[in-house]
């Protein structure tokens, strides 16, 4: 298999035209996602301290074990 190589500049001239192609999000999508992302990262840090102390409780309970 031949390798088709590229010079540099041809390259950079690529990706400016492909980045230019990118629809980016606005500021306030930017902000609302970032919202998002951390509101659920608590939901699930919650969820998971919650079944974590659930179960220590029930190896407590079972086993005798543990805390």
């Amino acid at each position: 298999m031949a390798s088709k190589t590229t010079n540099p500049f041809t390259f950079l001239q690529q990706v400016r035209s492909e980045t230019a192609k990118v629809t980016w999000p606005s500021r306030r999508e930017t902000v609302i996602s970032t919202i998002m992302v951390l509101v659920f990262a608590v939901i699930a840090m919650i969820f998971f301290f919650a079944a974590d102390q659930l179960m220590a409780l029930g190896v407590e309970l079972i086993l005798g074990i543990g805390r």
